[in-house]
């Protein structure tokens, strides 16, 4: 018989393990395949399930604690600030996001909070949300099909950048990977609900298809199809910011690549990114980085 606990694959309508039919069995015992990552169910996690959570959304669950864990081992966070979302399947444009009070690198799966776009607690936390981060996820979640997981940092790299009348420079590797590829926003003051209409000009400042925004005087943001992708982009542009923050800082002239360099460079970071078609966006970095997380400290999957 299958073994609670055990790794699975979901096919669509059933669960099967290598060779292991698992069809009829309760949902609870296993959680489905996503983007190449076999994820274990953990007691925490059958619970809820078994209480009515879908198992697709407690998987979105993992992959975003588990991000939050992989932004504390990077050094992205800023205290108990900052936040990140991923929508969950549905018509409601329902997102989960950190809860305030909690520091990235100590979020459960369990700790997430579901919320509306209005900003309503779909269930029961007993952690309040940060209201700056759903204003700015909401914003991007209402306009953007495509973007099913936003990511904010305060990184000190990209805060100076931020604050930097250019922006970001086009000097470096990951830089030039950003190039005709990044948006900007003007910064407002601190977002929340005094300020709800900004929610239109973040979106509008972001546009159709860029995956990535510089909020001037305050952060970075990124945006992609699936955590992992959301990932991989903010990777790179805090990358890009840290170096761009080291070149000036060693006050020496940098060389500027060409035009065509630039746009080689925009394909190749595309390939990269995109695993050079063997994998989602983002998949093997994050794939990566979740292996190591799992090997810290796997408390993410409660």
């Amino acid at each position: 018989m299958c073994r609670p606990g055990q790794l699975i694959i979901f096919t669509g309508d059933e669960y099967r393990d290598v060779g292991l039919s698992c069809k009829g069995l309760s949902k609870s015992s296993f959680l489905p395949r996503r983007g190449g990552r076999k994820m274990e169910m953990t007691d925490a996690g059958r619970e809820l399930i078994d209480a009515g959570i879908d198992p697709v959304e407690w998987a979105l669950r993992i992959e975003l604690a588990c991000l939050f864990r992989i932004n504390a081992h990077l050094g992205w966070e800023d205290s108990i600030n900052t936040h990140s979302t991923v929508r969950v399947p549905g018509d409601d444009h329902h997102f989960l996001i950190n809860p305030f009070g909690l520091r990235l690198g100590e979020v459960k799966a369990s700790d997430l909070i579901k919320i509306d776009l209005d900003g309503n607690v779909i269930g029961t936390s007993k952690h309040p949300i940060n209201r700056a981060g759903y204003v700015i996820h909401s914003a991007i979640h209402m306009q953007r099909e495509d973007a099913r997981c936003v990511i904010h940092t305060h990184t000190l790299p990209g805060m100076a950048v931020a604050a930097m009348a250019d922006g970001l420079e086009e000097h470096n590797l990951f830089g030039l990977g950003f190039h005709g590829r990044v948006s900007y926003h003007e910064f407002e003051g601190a977002s929340g609900d005094h300020n709800i209409s900004e929610r239109a000009r973040l979106a509008e400042s972001l546009g159709p298809s860029n995956k990535a925004m510089i909020l001037r005087n305050h952060g970075l943001l990124t945006v992609g199809e699936t955590v992992a992708e959301a990932f991989v982009w903010m990777y790179r542009l805090d990358r890009a910011c840290r170096v761009q923050v080291m070149v000036q800082g060693a006050a020496g002239q940098f060389v500027t690549p060409s035009p065509q360099a630039a746009e080689f460079t925009v394909r190749g970071t595309q390939d990269f990114v995109d695993g050079f078609g063997a994998g989602g966006p983002g998949e093997f970095e994050f794939s990566a980085f979740t292996r190591l997380m799992n090997k810290i400290d796997p408390s993410f999957n409660d």
